[in-house]
């Protein structure tokens, strides 16, 4: 029964040592092993056999600040024995900065980065987590301190792609590739929104003054050039209506002159007798009684008389 005894606590000892060298590392996941507290290997995924009396897995402390729902920073620690390997979102705690026109905004922002060494991870940085929020912090004032609130507002690609170049290579040391930064929310203060919704009222109210303004403008061009339009065609009209008057009566006189041939009639002067009597049937249509005949025009009636008589010879 002694040898049973010893053999049972024999087995069992073997058993808890092998329990405890045997480490099963997921996917994406990695292990740090030291060896007598000096880095020894590093564990990917899969089944791993360690020595448990020299070797032991580091452990890997660290600390996070987070913001709840007030804004109030939060302090999590959290001691790891595996480090993930996956793509990490941290969002960080908004903080206050200044523009290079002194106006003092709250920020928000999310970074976006992958482990890629691990070892530089644990061993050349005492907290990555931490480091990290420090360096973004440092490098977005010193960011938008160059930048004025009207251009910070509208540049956020600029920012986070300057931002990500300028931590990426900064992180590179600490076996961390940063991805994507991402700023969340940039707000002012109060009364700097209050005026910035006033100059974009006075801008919208402008714009569209302008355009009223145009619009007026171009109507009356158009109004303009329509008339401009309707004189060139009344003038038009009437040179017309003038040459064939006047190409009337040329061919009118032709036919006279043709008609009166060897006589001492003038057709010129039968044409403005014509026009006479013509005047004097109107006069007489207007009840007037008395009219003043020239003397000239007596002479020309009588020749209208006289052609008249030829016609109808």
């Amino acid at each position: 029964m002694p040898i049973l005894y010893v053999v049972i606590v024999f087995a069992a000892l073997v058993i808890s040592i092998i329990s405890r060298g045997l480490i099963v590392v997921r996917q994406a996941q990695v292990v740090l092993v030291e060896r007598l507290g000096k880095y020894y290997k590093t564990l990917d995924s899969g089944i791993h056999i360690i020595i448990p009396i020299f070797d032991r897995i580091r452990p890997i402390h660290w600390r996070y600040n987070k913001s709840d729902f007030r804004g109030n920073v939060i302090v999590l620690q959290k001691v790891e024995d595996r480090i993930d390997l996956r793509e990490t979102v941290y969002d960080f705690p908004r903080q206050n900065v200044i523009t290079s026109d002194n106006v003092s905004i709250n920020i928000n922002a999310m970074l976006y980065f992958q482990i890629t060494d691990p070892y530089k991870a644990v061993y050349e940085i005492g907290n990555l987590p931490e480091a990290i929020e420090k360096l973004t912090q440092t490098s977005l004032r010193n960011v938008i301190g160059e930048l004025q609130l009207d251009k910070t507002l509208i540049s956020r690609d600029t920012i986070n792609n300057k931002l990500r170049d300028i931590l990426d290579d900064a992180t590179d040391k600490w076996g961390v590739k940063v991805n994507r930064v991402e700023l969340q929310d940039i707000l002012p203060p109060e009364e700097i929104k209050t005026a910035m919704e006033k100059e974009m009222r006075a801008e919208r109210d402008k714009r569209a003054k302008i355009l009223q303004a145009d619009g007026e403008r171009e109507y009356q061009i158009r109004v303009a050039e329509g008339d401009k339009q309707a004189r060139i065609a009344r003038a038009q009209g009437e040179a017309q209506s003038k040459l064939l008057v006047a190409d009337a009566e040329r061919k009118s006189i032709e036919f006279i002159a043709e008609a009166v041939k060897g006589t001492s009639t003038d057709p010129a002067q039968y044409q403005i007798a014509l026009k006479y009597v013509a005047a004097f049937s109107e006069i007489m249509k207007q009840g007037d009684k008395t009219v003043v005949i020239p003397y000239e025009s007596s002479a020309l009636l009588g020749s209208v008389k006289t052609l008249a008589n030829i016609f109808k010879q």
